[in-house]
C-alpha cells in the first residue's frame, strides 16, 4: 500500500503539469491569433475616431447649377445660323415667295369700310416663322402712308404651320363723312415683313382689295394690329377703336 501510494503521488503531479503546460499553451495561441486578426483589420477608420485622410472621389463635371443634359439638336432653339436666321426658333423666317395673301372686309354692307382683314397662308409644308407687326402701307411704293401699330408691337416670333395661316387687323378710316371733304385714298395695301434680327425688311406682300372694291378712304386714324394666329385676335382689337 505505501509502496502503492508513493508511485501514484509523482504520477498525479505529472499528469497535472502535463495539463497545466497545456492550458498555457492554448492560452498563448488564443492570444497570438487574436492579436493577428487586429494586424490584418489595420488602424479604425476615421468615421469612427473623427480623424484621418477622406477617401479620394472621381473628379465630376457638375457645375453645381444642376444635371447636365445634353439637348437634340432638331430641339434646340436660338440662331442655328442658316436655318433660323436669329429669329428665337429652330425655323426660318416667312419668305414673302412663300405666303399667298387675301383681305376680307369685316364691315356690313353699305357701311364705310372701314376694318380689313389681312391674312397670309404658308404655302410649303415647313413651319416658318413671323417677326413682330409688318410695315404696313396704304398703297404701293415707298411713298405710300406707313399705317402706325396698335399698342406695344408684338415682338414675339409667330410660328405659322406648314399649310397655316396668319392674320393682322387693319382699320383704317375714322372721320365723319359730311361736307365735302376730300380724304386719301388707297386702292391696295402692301405689308413689309421684318426679319428675325429686328432690324431688317424681309420683302413685301401685295394685298389687293376685296371684290367690288376700288379704292378706300383713309386718315391719320388708320391702324394696324399683328400678327396673330387666328382672327378673333386680329380683330377685336381694331374693331373697338
Amino acid at each position: 500500500m505505501e509502496t502503492k501510494t508513493a508511485r501514484t503521488g509523482p504520477v498525479r503531479r505529472g499528469l497535472r503539469g502535463t495539463l497545466m503546460g497545456a492550458v498555457v499553451a492554448a492560452v498563448l495561441l488564443a492570444a497570438t491569433a487574436c492579436q493577428g486578426d487586429d494586424d490584418a483589420a489595420g488602424p479604425s477608420s476615421p468615421a469612427s475616431t473623427g480623424t484621418g485622410t477622406p477617401k479620394a472621389t472621381a473628379p465630376t463635371t457638375d457645375s453645381g447649377t444642376g444635371t447636365a443634359t445634353t439637348t437634340p439638336a432638331d430641339d434646340r432653339t436660338g440662331d442655328t445660323g442658316e436655318t433660323s436666321g436669329g429669329n428665337g426658333t429652330k425655323y426660318k423666317d416667312c419668305q414673302v415667295t412663300e405666303l399667298n395673301t387675301a383681305v376680307e372686309l369685316e364691315d356690313a354692307a353699305g357701311d364705310t369700310p372701314r376694318h380689313f382683314l389681312l391674312t397670309v397662308t404658308n404655302g410649303t409644308r415647313t413651319p416658318c416663322v413671323l417677326n413682330e407687326s409688318p410695315m404696313v402701307r396704304l398703297g404701293a411704293g415707298n411713298d405710300a402712308d406707313i399705317v402706325r401699330t396698335l399698342g406695344d408691337v408684338n415682338t414675339e416670333p409667330l410660328v405659322v404651320p406648314g399649310g397655316g395661316k396668319a392674320y393682322a387687323g387693319l382699320y383704317v378710316f375714322g372721320a365723319d363723312e359730311g361736307g365735302e371733304a376730300e380724304y386719301d385714298r388707297s386702292d391696295r395695301f402692301t405689308a413689309t415683313l421684318v426679319s428675325g434680327d429686328g432690324t431688317e425688311l424681309n420683302g413685301t406682300l401685295v394685298f389687293d382689295l376685296p371684290g367690288g372694291l376700288d379704292s378706300v378712304s383713309y386718315d391719320d386714324a388708320a391702324r394696324l394690329y399683328g400678327w396673330a394666329l387666328t382672327e378673333g385676335m386680329a380683330m377685336r382689337p381694331v374693331t373697338q377703336i
